[in-house]
């Protein structure tokens, strides 16, 4: 119970840094001083500062996805409406990934293979996710039988990966957010069967 509630607080210490400074930026001795925690109680629970940087960027993502089920779980939506509560919904939440964000730079991303293992499950969720929305929405008769479902899904992720260096690394959010809402209902409307 104690050592759980000393990864906790690292891990917290650790996101104030890496939120505030950048993971770059921030280094362990700096975790150990705000943390008021021991080096060796810090290499004890993380070998290094990118296992630590990897449980922080999975906190905000199992946030992420918390929040997306609750959007698939809603009753009383279309399909339709739940896609693009889903769509619009994931880019306003990502938006708050302070540290996630961080990964989507070009210098990062070169520097750091790390976090392409959390990027590939995170996408692998969205797709299982995606899918089971689409495929329910045929059934209901509310989206066309004809449309292949993989494709469809791929398409879906590349807009939404293109829509997040405008986004978030050049931080123009909310200037482009009504016009992504607005592709999506587009996209939306060209596989409703009304």
């Amino acid at each position: 119970m104690k050592r759980e509630k000393t990864k906790e607080i690292l891990v917290k210490t650790a996101k104030q840094l890496f939120d505030r400074f950048g993971y770059h930026k921030t280094s362990m001795d700096d975790i150990v001083r705000a943390s008021k925690k021991s080096k060796g109680t810090l290499y004890y629970h993380f070998n290094s500062k990118e296992e630590l940087f990897r449980e922080v960027v999975n906190i905000e993502k199992d946030i992420v996805q918390i929040e997306l089920k609750k959007i698939l779980k809603e009753e009383g939506l279309s399909a339709s409406e739940k896609l693009l509560m889903y769509l619009t919904e994931r880019m306003k939440l990502v938006n708050g990934t302070t540290n996630y964000l961080e990964t989507l730079k070009a210098d990062f991303f070169d520097q750091n293979n790390f976090i392409e293992d959390i990027r590939e499950d995170y996408d692998k969720w969205e797709k299982g996710k995606l899918k089971l929305l689409i495929v329910d929405g045929i059934r209901k008769k509310e989206f066309e039988e004809q449309i292949d479902v993989e494709e469809f899904i791929d398409l879906v992720l590349v807009v939404l990966k293109g829509f997040e260096i405008p986004f978030y690394v050049q931080d123009n959010y909310e200037n482009l957010a009504p016009k992504f809402k607005r592709l999506i209902q587009i996209i939306i409307r060209g596989i409703s069967t009304h």
